[in-house]
């Protein structure tokens, strides 16, 4: 069995060396306070563990991160003529069968602290069978490397970063190019309803017909143009959980930016408790203020302002 911190080779230097030469091997893991030395090293670089036999050992290695497990195989023919081309040792059996009644007992040990190496193997994210030479052993290990790379790199992603994903994968549903914002409505980190910015039911979008632009004349002479044709992507929502009687109350809403002001009044009288978005959106002054009166939390993960087509003031 081998394990790796950031991916596997062989015992044999020459696995080592597939691997850039770059990766220490320890042989075991130890107990105690030498297990928690091993663990605490490990998380410092790239490792390459040889001889776990035992689940416990796994469950410890992956506590440190960006753990991969792969196992080593060969046909048990090609074991024992390997362990006697090397020099056998007396402790090791003699003839084939002894080899064989010896490996059922390291495989699965009536102790289960003991070896048990079978129920290690199954555990294993990759395998690799090294029954032929040392050059074609090498070009299994260069091949599998990047796969390796791609497991012990994987971070499962927070909540809010996994709710996030749906609602950009929700917003690709959007009929407005302007945006195409998704909302996904959470309660208890379950999904109570979603939503995407498009035309209401029945009539046209703007992806077939065009924008339909009105403008807007500020306080300070500046002028904006909206497109009214869309309902926004958290309102939509929020009418989806009225129209199938889903209780939102107590909510977190995740959208792509911070909500319009329209938006926001509609989310604060649904009781949605906290808004998370991906960035800032340019017209929020107002939408800010009036969910910090209403004691609606709101998280942005990017103080960057979302940038889309039709978004700058026009005078």
């Amino acid at each position: 069995m081998v394990s790796a911190g950031m991916s596997g080779a062989a015992k044999d230097r020459a696995g080592e060396e597939a691997l850039g030469g770059s990766i220490e091997t320890a042989e075991g893991f130890g107990a105690g306070d030498e297990k928690e030395r091993r663990r605490e090293t490990i998380a410092e670089g790239k490792f390459v563990i040889t001889s776990i036999r035992n689940p416990l050992e796994i469950k410890e290695l992956a506590q440190s991160g960006h753990f991969v497990l792969v196992s080593l195989d060969a046909q048990p023919e090609v074991r024992f003529a390997r362990m006697i081309r090397r020099g056998r040792k007396e402790s090791e059996p003699s003839t084939f069968e002894s080899f064989i009644e010896a490996e059922k007992k390291e495989m699965a040990s009536a102790d289960k602290n003991g070896q048990q190496i079978k129920d290690c193997m199954a555990m294993a994210q990759f395998h690799i069978l090294n029954s032929g030479t040392i050059e074609e052993f090498c070009q299994k290990i260069y091949a599998l490397y990047p796969k390796l790379e791609e497991a012990a790199s994987f971070e499962r992603p927070p909540w809010d970063r996994y709710f996030l994903d749906l609602a950009m994968m929700v917003g690709m549903r959007g009929t407005c190019n302007r945006g195409r914002a998704g909302c996904v409505i959470v309660k208890e980190k379950r999904i109570m309803t979603t939503g995407y910015v498009g035309s209401p039911p029945g009539l046209a979008h703007c992806d077939d017909i065009g924008h339909w632009f009105k403008q807007t004349i500020h306080e300070d002479g500046s002028i904006t143009q909206h497109c009214i044709r869309t309902v926004h992507a958290e309102a939509n929502a929020i009418a989806q959980a009225a129209k199938y009687g889903i209780d939102i109350d107590g909510g977190t809403l995740y959208c792509k930016m911070e909500p319009c002001l329209d938006c926001t009044k509609l989310l604060i009288s649904s009781g949605i408790k906290k808004v998370v978005c991906e960035k800032r959106y340019h017209a929020a002054k107002e939408s800010r203020e009036m969910l910090d009166e209403a004691g609606v939390k709101l998280e942005v993960l990017q103080d960057t302002i979302e940038e889309y087509a039709g978004q700058r003031k026009l005078g």
